[in-house]
Order: C-alpha cells, then sequence, then structure tokens
C-alpha cells in the first residue's frame, strides 16, 4: 500500500473529511491516480514535466485537481509514467459500495 493510500486509510476515520472526499468525488480519484501514476514511475513533478514536454507547475495543478485534463494529456501522462490510460464507466450501485 503507498503512502497515500495510508494517509487515506487513516483519515477516513474522520467523518468531517470522509465527507469532502465523498464531495470531490471523481476529480479527486483522478488527482489521486495522477500522483500514483507519477510515484510508481519513480518520477518528481519535474521529472514527469520534462517527459511530458510541460511544466511542473502544470504537473502540480493537475494533480491538485484545479484543472479537468484532455484525454490528450492524459494519454501524453500514461506515456510518460510507462503505464496504460484506461477510462470505464461503472453502475451506480457499484460505485456506492466503495
Amino acid at each position: 500500500m503507498s503512502k497515500l493510500q495510508d494517509l487515506h486509510k487513516k483519515w477516513s476515520k474522520d467523518s468531517k473529511y470522509r465527507e469532502e472526499y465523498e464531495k470531490l468525488g471523481p476529480e479527486f480519484e483522478l488527482a489521486r491516480a495522477i500522483i500514483e501514476a507519477r510515484t510508481r514511475a519513480g518520477l518528481t513533478q519535474a521529472q514527469l514535466a520534462r517527459k511530458m514536454k510541460t511544466t511542473q507547475s502544470v504537473i502540480a495543478r493537475l494533480e491538485a485537481g484545479r484543472v479537468n485534463p484532455s484525454t490528450k494529456t492524459l494519454e501524453r501522462l500514461a506515456h510518460a509514467t510507462g503505464t496504460r490510460l484506461k477510462i470505464d464507466f461503472e453502475p451506480k450501485e457499484l460505485a456506492s459500495t466503495r
């Protein structure tokens, strides 16, 4: 389990944290996935930015969830981190059990 996952598990015990986390929904999940892809690849934000031919501040905004990246940007990120982009739709019933 990553440090991020450990922290999330710990903080999820706090009802205020859980409430705010659930409000963020997909945006937060995307930001978390971006951070995890970068850290699994062993890259800093600056290193990832160089591989994507962008700036570190763009990566920081992606990881903060302050922007809605295009599919093209996500594909570039996947390539730079040695991962594969997968977009999926799941039934709401399944999503609410997580």
